[in-house]
């Protein structure tokens, strides 16, 4: 009797590979204290059970809860229970979402259960509005990851920065937001990323993204198409599906970095012992005051400011001070008070080489002696010293000379040290014709670039070669080191290798603004850039190539994106970028159309181009199905799952 039982079961059930079936079921919620859409919910401790063993990933990213909770709630997970403890107290007639995402899975093997929230209300009704949308940077549109989006229902400006949000959402890896549970109303939304957890605009530093606009969520029927694929190729059948969809689902919030107004010191150092660096929070009008205490101060500075004026190099002209290892100072320097206001600050400083005058002195000697020995050996087999002895130091600039330069192009030399003085005489461009080299006009000029850079301009023709010869001595450093003579040959590309773009700009609001037009590679680095005018940016001597762009719309004029501000009602400087890859072929004049406004901000964006990718969702996996495919034997996941 039981060799028949056994026998009428096997014939029953369907055939099973070895080692058994795959558990792809996803765990479920058994049970809850309170339980789910509970109304009138007094306790502070929430329990919820499962079908089985499960795991939580990283709550405290993953897990939203709503209102937000000032003080961190207790969250573990105890076999089948997640046990939650609500360390604030409840508020009355509130609807609280406690939102998992997709971070439950069963224990053994990992299968997601999907989104999942937990909804209880502390009065007699459960709030079901929704509304969600997208957090970017506003200055490149990447996606923020991990922003709160808080609702407030009081509409001030002032709420933002004197009350918690009411009701919040997380951003995820695409910058989407959710957030559940709100009651009818009128509601102004934020995103911060809040780095002292107070859920309110607290500091300065914190990335924030406002709007002005009053939102009020509402729902609607509607319905979306469902494919249902036979394969990857073919289609079964597509299905409408009806669902209630909550609105507005598209906010775009575009956030930023307000700029630092509080001015203080950052740090001082002495990286080399030929200079010393100050470093500010933010530029000042005047240059710190040095009074000098172990050293005579006079004409002993050659003073040198970074391009935003927060960093300061003073470069000391005399070897003596360069070898004193202790330079004492005291500085005095402007800062903001408690007020906000700026005052005087004085501070006694002492700059410090990293390396003492001992030690390098010791390295010296040692660089002398490998060198005397390196010679002797040379002239033993007849030959001069490869390298010139250790205390015969020249000026060694840095050329920037492409491969094939463009005719728009032109060269840079740069040095390591301020210069004392630039012979122009010795500088000269040859250019050939034919085969016969003759000389070309050429300038140098150091105005408006970065310290200690210099731009070399000549008449340079499309398809010639030239050769730039720079005489020795030509360039001379504050201590008296020269440059050896430099021979640097180069060829201008023809104009048949290279492209134009013409781009018409549609959808720009503001009219006072300038409009930057930037080419762009895949990686976001700014290959081109051109002011439109007429609504049209225009590129010459393009590399052939695949190419992005991005338009800036540089409201105060001054040639670059500027931050917002919100104490002042400013958002950040509007950018928008062609969501599609320009392609430039040699020889040809391309014209596109940039309509900033065909798509939504958050669509815009290359995808190849966003640096900040979307999370991988947990998915059910389907490793049964892919089993009995090559087992082939039947299978249906249902009876399968029964098992589980």
């Amino acid at each position: 009797m039981f060799l028949v039982s056994v026998l009428l079961v096997s014939c029953a059930r369907m055939g099973q590979p070895d080692g058994g079936w795959y558990d792809e079921v996803p765990p479920r919620v058994v049970g809850a204290n309170p339980v789910e859409r509970a109304t009138d919910v007094s306790s502070k401790r929430l329990e919820i059970r499962f079908s089985e063993f499960i795991k939580l990933e990283n709550a405290t990213e993953n897990v939203v809860i709503c209102p937000p909770q000032i003080e961190q709630p207790e969250i573990k997970t105890m076999g089948k229970v997640i046990r939650i403890d609500l360390k604030d107290s409840l508020k009355a007639n509130t609807t609280y979402t406690i939102d998992f995402s997709d971070a439950i899975t069963d224990n053994n093997e990992n299968n997601p259960m999907g989104n999942f929230t937990y909804v209880f209300s502390t009065g007699k009704e459960i709030d079901t509005l929704e509304v969600s949308g997208y957090v970017l940077n506003a200055e490149d549109l990447e996606p923020v990851k991990g922003s709160l989006v808080g609702l407030y229902d009081n509409l001030a400006d002032s709420a933002f920065t004197t009350q918690p949000m009411l009701r919040i959402g997380r951003t995820d890896g695409s910058g989407h937001f959710r957030i559940r549970g709100i009651r009818p109303g009128s509601y102004r939304i934020f995103s911060l990323v809040d780095s002292d957890n107070d859920f309110k605009l607290s500091q300065r530093g914190e990335r924030l993204g406002f709007s002005k606009d009053v939102i009020t969520p509402s729902f609607m029927p509607d319905t979306y198409r469902d494919t249902i694929w036979v394969d990857s190729l073919h289609i079964s059948d597509i299905k409408e599906q009806h669902y209630i969809r909550f609105t507005p689902d598209d906010i775009c919030l575009l956030s930023f970095v307000q700029k630092q107004t509080e001015r203080y010191l950052i740090k001082t150092e002495r990286p080399e012992p030929d200079r010393m660096k100050v470093y500010f929070s933010t530029p000042s009008d005047s240059l710190p005051l040095f009074r000098a205490l172990n050293f005579d101060d006079k004409d002993a500075f050659l003073v040198e400011t970074s391009a935003k004026a927060d960093t300061i190099t003073y470069w000391l002209r005399d070897t003596t001070l360069i070898n004193q290892d202790s330079l004492r100072v005291e500085m005095t320097y402007t800062m903001t008070d408690s007020l906000g206001a700026l005052v005087a600050q004085t501070d006694t400083i002492e700059f410090l080489p990293k390396v003492s005058y001992e030690k390098r002195q010791k390295k010296h000697l040692d660089d002398i002696e490998k060198w005397e020995k390196a010679a002797e050996k040379a002239r033993k087999k007849g030959k001069e010293p490869s390298k010139p002895h250790p205390d015969v130091k020249f000026l060694t600039p840095k050329i920037d000379v492409p491969s094939k330069m463009s005719p728009d192009k032109n060269i840079y030399i740069s040095f390591d040290v301020p210069l004392e003085s630039v012979d122009t005489a010795a500088i000269h461009l040859y250019s050939k014709i034919d085969t016969l080299w003759y000389r070309s006009p050429v300038e140098i000029t150091s105005r408006n670039l970065p310290p200690r850079t210099y731009m070399i301009r000549g008449e340079w023709r499309s398809g010639t070669e030239y050769s730039l010869e720079i005489d020795s001595a030509a360039f001379r450093s504050i201590y008296g080191h020269v440059t050896q003579p430099i021979k640097q040959g180069l060829k201008v590309g023809e104009d048949k290798t290279y492209a134009s773009l013409f781009v018409a700009i549609k959808g720009i609001k503001n009219d006072t603004a300038q409009v930057i037009v930037e080419m762009m590679d895949k990686n976001g680095s700014c290959v081109m850039r051109s002011v439109a005018k007429r609504d049209t940016a225009e590129f010459y001597y393009i590399t052939p190539g695949e190419y992005y762009l991005r338009a800036i719309v540089d409201a105060n004029k001054n040639g670059q994106w500027d931050t917002g501000d919100y104490s002042i009602d400013l958002q950040a400087e509007d950018v928008y970028y062609h969501p599609d890859a320009i392609e430039c072929k040699a020889n040809w004049d391309h014209t596109t159309l940039f309509d900033v406004n065909r798509h939504p901000r958050y669509l815009q964006k290359p995808r190849s181009m966003v640096k900040q990718k979307e999370e991988k969702k947990q998915k059910r996996k389907d490793r049964n199905a892919e089993r009995a495919k090559q087992l082939k034997i039947p299978y249906n996941r249902d009876e399968v799952n029964k098992m589980f």
